[in-house]
């Protein structure tokens, strides 16, 4: 009789919080910005991970901070966000940081706006004057369509204002649809450097 196998422990995965109309820029290649300043829970925003899949989240407000341009966004990001305990929630993307340039340049920040879809008003209430003494950080990221969408669950540990979570997404390096190349990327974070870093 052989020993009991003892089974592997289910894949964990850091996760940041975005909003799914984001994931989506993300992954039809309208975006490879991130700005943060960390949520209300945490003292400043770290880079939990430099791989991370991506959680979708949605708010009423997001309506109002997209551009009108991208609004064609909200619907798919918002069926992939769960509002509620309990309802599923679809992680379709990854994320990988190629850069991260704290925004020394605040002032500047409505010149980032053809890198990504917000409107320059909510960028500046909701990432520049929101906690003004907290430092705002762009991330230039790779963003990766998963191999397979994952449905979750939306649990109660998922709740609350913070960045990150743990996901039981398994995502295998090397894995998934990348959407843009080192050049585009770079090109990209030249732009941020010399905006606003």
């Amino acid at each position: 009789m052989s020993d009991p196998v003892t089974p592997e422990p289910a894949a964990s995965t850091p996760a940041l919080k975005e909003w799914g109309a984001v994931v989506h820029a993300l992954l039809q290649g309208r975006q490879s910005l991130l700005l943060r300043k960390g949520g209300i829970h945490e003292k400043r925003f770290t880079v939990g991970a430099s791989r991370f899949v991506l959680f979708p989240t949605v708010a009423h407000s997001h309506a109002e901070s997209v551009r009108p341009e991208h609004r064609d966004l909200l619907p798919p990001g918002a069926a992939d966000a769960a509002e509620v305990d309990g309802e599923e929630l679809v992680v379709r993307a990854g994320a990988e940081v190629v850069a991260v340039v704290p925004v020394a340049l605040p002032e500047r920040v409505e010149e980032l706006e053809d890198l990504h879809v917000w409107t320059s008003g909510s960028v500046r209430s909701s990432r520049v004057d929101f906690r003004p003494r907290h430092q705002l950080t762009a991330l230039v990221v790779r963003a990766v369509e998963l191999p397979e969408p994952v449905r979750l669950v939306r649990r109660p540990e998922h709740r609350g204002c913070t960045s990150w979570v743990d996901l039981d997404v398994p995502w295998p390096a090397g894995t998934g649809r990348v959407v843009h190349d080192d050049e585009h990327l770079a090109a990209v974070e030249a732009a941020v450097r010399s905006r606003v870093g």
